[in-house]
């Protein structure tokens, strides 16, 4: 029984149970801050209870960290090797990320296999095991790990980020790293690896490069002969390819599984001062008034733009203006007559922002049905375009911090490569670079 979860298809199966672990654990906490259950709690408990709590919170750190699963491996290595040399070999491995390349490749195949069991196509996909030295391009990594990493990881970051704002349990800096410490590893490993073991990935001039490049990706246009690695509109059609061929019930548990987006609206709303602390349904209804309106707006804007963008654009920017005032005139139309306030524009970006990215996947399954009207369909696709790029910029942000800071990237060259191979790699920059600056 044991040899199942670890060999054969066992080991995906439990792979797969970690990540939704941790999905569990993270919503599960975001349901108790945002319904009141974990105040109730925490004000209706005595000092023993929360004695006992902080017990259970210790333990559960000490698990998070890792130490009970590497604890076989110290084991084994130390009645071959002797326990000091374990030890060492231990802490070197995380030296090396290891840790941070293990929670990488789990995402991987959770990803992949659950894709699989909901929606079949099961297929070979190279991973290419010659010895890396060429540097891949932002948009190449990001084409691989958008859908199986770096969505997942901003999301699960958001839940984290609003968990530590709207939870009055993780008020104190230490319980809050104690229970999403775990959690906040598994987010950066999912962001950063790519880039951490990518060769030069950490290089400020290549990485200036590679934004430049994302873009020119974003924005090309698709056509019957462009490839995914030219287009986004191409890559976008053979990332959703899985829902075309998918069953019934494939469908039904997709669009189950993409409801938990509207969650972050249905707990939002009701913090926003315009809701004057009401607890009543209406107040959910009513948020929905703002979805259709914004759809109609960016379909008109989709037509006039198809329609008079290229000739007659005067009118195409005539109806963004109108757009614009007129969304303006609604939020001083607000303030004036609701308790609106302003702060409550950038709360609302928390609530609609993962509910227009469950719509777009909703809108996924029923593409064979929403395909036949073409201005929705591009509305669609320009939506979730925009998504894609702020999804970039997000995981762009930390990589062009780490590329600003003195001495990382060297300190990446070294980890990754052997200290001839580093030599030979910096002495081949430096003389590029003077190739550049002689240009």
């Amino acid at each position: 029984m044991l040899s199942f979860f670890y060999t054969t298809i066992g080991f995906y199966l439990n792979t797969m149970m970690v990540v939704l672990t941790v999905y569990a654990f993270v919503w599960g906490r975001f349901y108790l801050a945002l319904s009141g259950l974990e105040d109730y709690i925490s004000s209706n408990t005595s000092s023993i209870d929360n004695a006992a709590l902080g017990a259970v919170l210790n333990q559960q750190f000490i698990v998070q960290l890792g130490l009970f699963t590497a604890l076989p491996m110290i084991i084994e290595s130390s009645l071959e090797h002797g326990f000091l040399t374990a030890v060492w070999d231990f802490i070197i491995m995380q030296l090396q990320f290891a840790s941070v390349f293990y929670t990488f490749s789990m995402g991987t195949k959770t990803h992949y296999f659950g894709r699989t069991l909901l929606h079949g196509g099961a297929k070979y996909r190279p991973t290419g095991r010659g010895f890396v030295v060429e540097h891949r391009k932002f948009s190449d990594n990001y084409r691989l790990y958008a859908r199986s990493h770096f969505m997942k990881a901003i999301e699960l970051g958001v839940i984290l980020s609003l968990y530590f704002s709207y939870s009055n349990v993780s008020g104190s800096t230490l319980v809050y790293i104690l229970l999403t410490l775990s959690s906040w590893f598994l987010v950066c490993s999912w962001i950063l690896a790519p880039f951490i073991f990518n060769p030069s990935g950490l290089d400020w001039q290549k990485n200036a490069d590679d934004f430049e490049d994302f873009f020119n990706w974003i924005w090309f246009r698709g056509g019957i002969l462009v490839k995914s690695e030219q287009s986004w509109e191409r890559w976008w059609e053979e990332e959703t390819d899985h829902l075309r061929t998918t069953g019934l019930w494939g469908s039904i548990i997709e669009i189950i599984l993409d409801l938990r987006y509207f969650f972050f609206q249905y707990a939002i709303v009701y913090r926003l001062h315009i809701a004057g602390g009401s607890r009543s349904i209406l107040v959910y209804v009513l948020s929905w008034v703002c979805i259709p309106m914004a759809l109609v707006a960016l379909v008109t804007i989709t037509y006039f733009r198809d329609k008079y963008s290229a000739k007659k654009h005067i009118r195409y920017r005539l109806v963004q203006a109108v757009t614009v005032c007129a969304s303006l005139a609604a939020i001083v139309v607000l303030l004036a007559l609701t308790e609106f306030q302003f702060i409550d524009t950038f709360t609302c970006l928390l609530a609609f922002i993962p509910t227009g990215w469950g719509i777009i996947s909703i809108a996924l399954v029923f593409k064979p049905c929403l395909g036949k009207y073409g201005t929705v369909w591009k509305t669609v696709v320009d939506v979730a375009r925009f998504y894609d790029i702020m999804c970039g910029l997000i995981v762009m942000a930390p990589i062009a911090i780490l590329s600003w800071l003195p001495g990382l990237e060297e300190m990446q060259t070294r980890i990754l490569f052997n200290e001839a191979f580093s030599r030979g790699l910096h002495i081949s920059q430096m003389i590029t670079r003077k190739k550049a600056r002689g240009a």
